[in-house]
């Protein structure tokens, strides 16, 4: 299978209309054969009532970054992504700017994916840092 980049991010951004990726304004920016990068803009939106950007929002960035990188090594015909746990340790508060996620593989089974998700802001100072467990299972179709 040949890795097509800018396929790929393509795809992210158009599945992403019209979901939580979308309110959050996550945008997937790049990817490699073994990570994806998305952006969120951290503005009030994103803000948790002390004007720092929210924890939940770190990690709904996480786990989507974290989710579609499993994309990368599977084929969606056939397979279906479940995330299944997430942690996240919020290292760096946050009220302006943009905030830069990567996935980076840890382990890649044939139906377990360990991803690393580390959250940095403009200066590549680390937010949060997150660890995400993606199940992969049979399509829907393919169960029955």
């Amino acid at each position: 299978m040949t890795f097509d980049k800018e396929k790929i991010l393509q795809y992210c951004n158009k599945i992403s209309k019209n979901t939580l990726m979308q309110t959050l304004n996550i945008e997937y920016v790049d990817a490699g054969p073994d990570y994806l990068t998305a952006t969120m803009p951290v503005n009030p939106s994103v803000h948790q009532p002390m004007g720092l950007l929210h924890g939940g929002a770190s990690v709904a960035l996480a786990e989507s970054v974290g989710s579609a990188a499993s994309f990368l090594f599977i084929n969606p015909e056939h397979s279906e992504v479940r995330g299944i746990e997430i942690s996240a340790n919020h290292v760096k508060a946050k009220r302006e700017g943009i905030v830069t996620a990567t996935a980076k593989i840890i382990h890649k089974g044939s139906s377990i994916h360990l991803w690393e998700i580390r959250i940095t802001d403009e200066n590549n100072a680390l937010v949060s840092i997150c660890k995400l467990t993606n199940m992969i299972l049979p399509t829907r179709k393919m169960r029955k």
